[in-house]
Formats: structure tokens, sequence, C-alpha cells
């Protein structure tokens, strides 16, 4: 789970959610296995916010929900004004410092370094994360982490049988969008179909106008946002039944499925 030198992953997404229980439940009912209530600190005291999380084989997917007072849970409140879903796609690198400084030269006000830990059953999970000035990505929080302790995350009994693949980011101006993605992530953006792809060494974002994600998705929020994202999996058809089955609509787009997460989560994934 922690990219070789030079290279980034996508690490996760998350949905910022009004209330854990309810969200990790309908993450049950699609036979995701969700892991304990966690909250974010730093040597300081709480940041603001509590997880619970959907641990992948490449990744995984974020439940957060503000709940505290601070100026990072009032940020993530405005963003959930906006929309529901997924406000925060974070990048995997071996060197937060490194990126903090690269930011920095490329005039996206990085915000200090912070120092993260959750404490996990056992042990402590800790990580570097490098978060810019919000008006530099106005998709929402689009970050760095470095995973310091991933053997506290990844633990094989939490772990579902997917694989963060793609994010999907919706822009009224996809060229301007991923050049700026591309100067944030030092990634090349190129031309696929209709978007603009920037790749990782493992998953890649996806940027498009509104009106082409939704042709994709099924369904997307007005720009600048994050749409949604793609999970691989090695039996769609049966994920497609389970969540017919937990009363959530899901659309056949080519040879993969669209799937209209319940309220309580927000957002759309797809999944093939």
């Amino acid at each position: 789970q922690k990219p070789p030198a030079g290279e980034l992953f996508v690490d996760h997404v998350s949905h910022f959610v009004r209330d854990l229980g309810a969200a990790a439940r309908a993450c049950e009912a699609l036979g995701l296995k969700v892991t304990p209530v966690s909250v974010q600190q730093t040597a300081e005291g709480p940041i603001g916010a509590s997880n619970r999380c959907v641990m992948l084989e490449e990744g995984y997917i974020e439940l957060l929900s503000p709940t505290h007072d601070t100026p990072p849970a009032r940020r993530m409140r405005a963003l959930m004004a906006r929309h529901q879903g997924v406000h925060l796609a974070c990048f995997g690198t071996p060197d937060a410092e490194g990126e903090h400084r690269r930011l920095a030269a490329h005039g996206f006000a990085p915000q200090p370094m912070l120092q993260l830990e959750r404490r996990v059953p056992g042990g402590k999970a800790k990580f570097r994360v490098v978060r810019c000035a919000p008006e530099k990505m106005p998709e929402g929080r689009v970050q760095f982490v470095q995973q310091l302790t991933p053997e506290h995350l990844w633990k094989p009994a939490d772990v579902n049988p997917l694989r963060l693949d793609e994010v999907f980011v919706v822009a009224e101006d996809p060229a301007a969008s991923a050049a700026r993605w591309g100067e944030f992530a030092a990634l090349l953006p190129r031309a696929d179909g209709k978007c603009i792809r920037l790749e990782t060494a493992r998953g890649s974002v996806v940027i498009g106008v509104r009106k082409v994600l939704k042709e994709m998705l099924g369904d997307a929020p007005p720009a600048p946002a994050i749409a949604g994202y793609s999970l691989r999996c090695s039996h769609p058809k049966a994920q497609a039944e389970r969540c017919k089955e937990a009363g959530i609509a899901v659309r056949k787009i080519g040879k993969r499925y669209a799937a209209q997460l319940p309220a309580a989560i927000g957002g759309v994934f797809l999944f093939g």
C-alpha cells in the first residue's frame, strides 16, 4: 500500500457523511466490511473529524464525519452543503515533505504538514498529510498522504475484495482543470475519449464536463466537484445483485455497473 520512490498511488476517497453509523450500515447492506469508529488527532488533540473505513485490496473508502467545531470540520460542513457524496481524493506518496516543498514552489500555498494519528484495533495508525489552500483545488479536499503504519490499517480480516481504480472529477473546463491537477500531482494529462486522464502508478483521475460524467456514472454534481469513483472486482454481477437486494438503483453502463448510493453515503460508484 506504499508507493515506491518517485511514484504515486490513488490512496483513498472520502464520503463526507452526517451519521457514521447510518453510513456504515448502508455499506454493510452491500456486503462490505467496515472498520470501527476512529477519531483523527494531532499531538494537540482532535482535528475535528471521526471516520470509519472500507478497506480494499488496493486503497480504501473512507466515511468521514465532522464531529467537532474546528476549522477543518467547518470546511467539511461547507463542502457537504454543496452536495452529498465524495469530497476528498487522496494521493499516496512515499515523500510527504517533498510534496510539500513542490506544492509551495508551484504556488499551491500548502498548509503546514499534518502529523496525524488515530487509534485502531491493535495499535495506532500514523500518517503525514499535505493539503493545499482550499481555493487552489476547488473540487474538494485534494491531498497527499504518506502512510507510516499501513500494517495497522490493511489487516487481512478487514480487507474487502475490491480495488480502488479511478476518481472522477467534474469541471467546466476539463483542459484547464487537468493542467492544474497535473501540476498539483506532477502527472501528465492525456486525452481519453471525451475526458482527460491522469494516471498514477496505481489508479487514475478522470476529468470531464458534467454532461459526459452523467453519461458515465448516471449522475454527477455541478462543477467543480468530485463526482465519484470506480472499483475493480472479480464478480461485478454478484455485486450488482447485492446492490439491488439492498434497494440501490444499479445501471449497466458498457461493461460496468453504476450504483447510486443511498443518502446516508451519497454519490455514485462504478464497478466492474
